[in-house]
């Protein structure tokens, strides 16, 4: 049997979905009042980010690139880093030296080989357990210098050249072709002389490298006592200095000019002895000469009489 629809339940149906709206409504706001108020405060989520930026800082500075503050006035102007001046923050692209070698002209930071280190006094290190948290982490973002002994010059020859100074327009030769070297700094303008060197080969897999202010850096000619010794092994190398982050007045790209692009090939000067060498040649061979000179006017003079 068909049991009989009442009138009140055909009025009140009509009205169910809207109360069931209301009533599924009132459940979602409900619900997104509850999602709201669990959310947390700014205040509480600093920290965290804070944690994260500084974990994703030092990712990045470990693999890709890092931030380098080395106090040295030998690149200036290039890079400033002399006492009483701002000290320059250089951004080290970590990564192009893993798929090639450093080439001529590059600026590069790279930890110091034992013939440059072995006479130097170890940084001082202080015994505050906080003092020394801060510097690690200052060292880390490129705020204070390292804790290990880092250096930044130029490359100014690669392994097997042979580089010496100077020619006669006092500029350094590397095989044989006078440099191209618009970057040097020289503290006195009025006197643009730099200190001359013998010939020396780089090892294979080393770098010769000197700095801008070429008159005011402990480069390769001088490290190790010189020559060989003072080269500097591409394993040894950080990275290539890209651009200057710091001082904001000093943004910049950093110049990678190829010194050797446009060399010039020069006449080298040989030794003073060497250079003797014709004159002495000369008075050896002017008294035979003089010699057979006068023999041989006496014997034509002699055939001549003989004919008359």
């Amino acid at each position: 049997m068909v049991e009989p629809v009442s009138r009140n339940a055909d009025e009140d149906g009509p009205e169910r979905p809207e109360e069931d709206q209301e009533r599924s409504g009132g459940r979602r706001g409900s619900h997104r009042r509850g999602k709201s108020s669990k959310k947390r405060s700014f205040w509480k989520e600093l920290p965290i980010l804070i944690v994260i930026a500084l974990v994703l800082t030092i990712v990045i500075q470990a693999f890709l690139a890092k931030v380098y503050m080395i106090p040295s006035g030998s690149m200036e102007a290039t890079l400033h880093g002399c006492p009483g001046c701002t000290g320059d923050r250089i951004l080290v692209d970590r990564v192009t030296y893993d798929f090639t070698d450093p080439s001529p002209g590059d600026v590069i930071v790279f930890k110091g080989p034992p013939a440059w280190t072995e006479n130097e006094i170890a940084p001082q290190e202080s015994s505050n357990i906080v003092v020394r948290a801060l510097r690690g982490l200052g060292s880390l973002v490129g705020f204070a210098p390292p804790d290990e002994r880092d250096f930044v010059k130029r490359v100014i020859a690669t392994g097997g050249q042979t580089v010496q100074c100077c020619d006669d327009r006092n500029r350094v030769i590397v095989d044989g072709k006078a440099l191209d070297e618009p970057y040097i700094h020289w503290e006195d303008k009025n006197h643009p002389v730099q200190e001359s060197f013998a010939p020396v080969k780089v090892p294979q897999g080393a770098l010769w490298v000197m700095g801008d202010n070429r008159n005011n850096s402990a480069d390769s000619r001088y490290q190790g006592g010189g020559g060989p010794n003072g080269a500097v092994p591409v394993d040894d190398v950080i990275g290539k200095a890209r651009i200057i982050v710091l001082p904001p007045s000093r943004w910049g790209g950093i110049s990678d000019h190829n010194p050797q692009q446009n060399a010039q090939p020069v006449a080298l000067g040989a030794p003073a002895w060497q250079q003797g060498l014709p004159l002495g040649i000369g008075f050896a061979t002017a008294v035979p000469t003089l010699f057979v000179g006068r023999r041989l006017k006496a014997g034509l003079r002699k055939a001549a009489g003989r004919r008359r």
